[in-house]
């Protein structure tokens, strides 16, 4: 909570701060890397950078944090921080990190604001700053204690037992223990990052859903090679690498599992909704559902361009017929005449044909136009705000384009 002399200054400047967030943030990254080049070429991913979409994310991170904390005193922005928490846990992200990090950030207000930035302004926003730096590090610091580690000892090394082409853009990586030991334990809907050294030497993390329930004893992640659709962006550089070079046998840098997308433990209804590669973390809560004989009720909807690049196409489509209260509805752009059945539509997603359970609770990963659609047409149908939850690959640009 904000104490009472901060509260009106950041209400105050809350306009003209949230204006220039965009601008603040992207200094703060010139600013953080020019002191700490390696930063960008061991933590931060490349080409998030390079499109500018992890300063918007930042920025619609930090003035979501604010605008609840003077808005609504006494709540705590729990869904906002449980995701960043356990992105930075997946990073081995440590609460040395954070002055640093918070120098910069306070840095780059002061010289895009001048003069409006007081004394006292500085400090309130300053205080803003510690709040969301601070839940964080607790958070994390539980993260860690839950997964009996040290803050930031994360990484491990896992061999690649299997690999498998699902469809022309995509490969699943099956990973084991190099010391033969069972995997760690994770929760149906989480993932892990990877970490490779490119040809530049650069060590560069990516995360990836694990696409298998937590009761194997090994891991898989279906990675899909991100190509660049107009020229400027580039090429996904840790999709492209494992494409081209992880072949069984070879060893990965692999973090401990990490994500707050998991399936409930109750028997209320779920429907499971994704689109593209998004289906990776639906196919986990699937097959534990499918390895623990689930019988409450599942409505599963998947998108895709055509019915070849519906990645674990078969292995869904069985997934769902080995539950007795489960539907699977598929919608194909083009060529859906390729998948023939029941429920398989051409065009994109909606849930005009669905009537959900006022209980049902709700999971979406995918691109955002797709999530943010499913999203309206479920509170259109009375489902509460609360019960629908979603996964971004990448960064969470939903806060800043709400």
């Amino acid at each position: 909570m904000l104490s009472a002399q901060s509260v009106p200054v950041v209400r105050a400047t809350l306009p003209v701060v949230g204006a220039s967030l965009t601008t603040i943030t992207e200094l703060f990254y010139r600013r953080l890397f020019e002191e700490h080049p390696e930063l960008l070429r061991e933590l931060f991913n490349r080409t998030n950078q390079a499109t500018g979409a992890q300063r918007e994310a930042l920025a619609g991170s930090v003035a979501t944090f604010a605008t609840l904390l003077v808005e609504r005193p006494d709540q705590r922005p729990d869904a906002v921080l449980s995701r960043i928490a356990h992105k930075h846990v997946s990073l081995g992200i440590t609460p040395e990190q954070y002055p640093l990090v918070g120098r910069h950030l306070l840095g780059a207000v002061a010289e895009v604001l001048g003069d409006a930035v007081t004394p006292e302004v500085g400090a309130a926003w300053d205080e803003v700053y510690w709040l969301m730096a601070n839940a964080l590090i607790a958070i994390e610091a539980r993260l860690y204690a839950e997964a009996g580690v040290e803050s930031g000892d994360v990484w491990r090394r896992m061999e690649i037992s299997e690999r498998r082409r699902e469809s022309a853009d995509a490969v699943s990586l099956v990973l084991r223990r190099t010391d033969g030991r069972p995997t760690t334990p994770f929760r149906p809907g989480q993932y892990v990052s990877v970490r490779v050294e490119l040809p530049d030497g650069a060590r560069q993390i990516r995360q990836y859903s694990l696409s298998t329930a937590p009761d194997h004893k090994t891991w898989r992640i279906t990675v899909k090679r991100e190509q660049s659709a107009d020229g400027i962006v580039p090429d996904g550089e840790v999709s492209s690498w494992l494409h081209a070079n992880a072949q069984v046998g070879d060893v990965l840098d692999v973090s401990l599992p990490a994500g707050d997308l998991v399936l409930p433990e109750t028997g209320t209804p779920l429907l499971l909704a994704s689109a593209g590669i998004g289906i990776t973390p639906m196919l986990s809560m699937l097959d534990h559902l499918a390895l623990t004989s689930s019988s409450r009720p599942v409505t599963v909807v998947h998108a895709d361009r055509t019915p070849l690049d519906h990645v674990h196409r078969d292995e869904q489509a069985d997934l769902v017929s080995r539950l007795t209260s489960a539907d699977l509805h598929l919608w194909y752009e083009n060529d859906a005449h390729r998948s023939p059945g029941t429920n398989v539509f051409t065009g994109r997603a909606t849930l005009d044909h669905l009537a959900p359970a006022p209980d049902t609770t709700a999971f979406l990963c995918g691109p955002l136009p797709f999530m943010r659609a499913v999203r309206g047409e479920l509170l259109a149908k009375g489902l509460h705000p609360a019960a629908i939850h979603y996964e971004v690959f990448g960064p969470d640009l939903w806060l800043s384009q709400g």
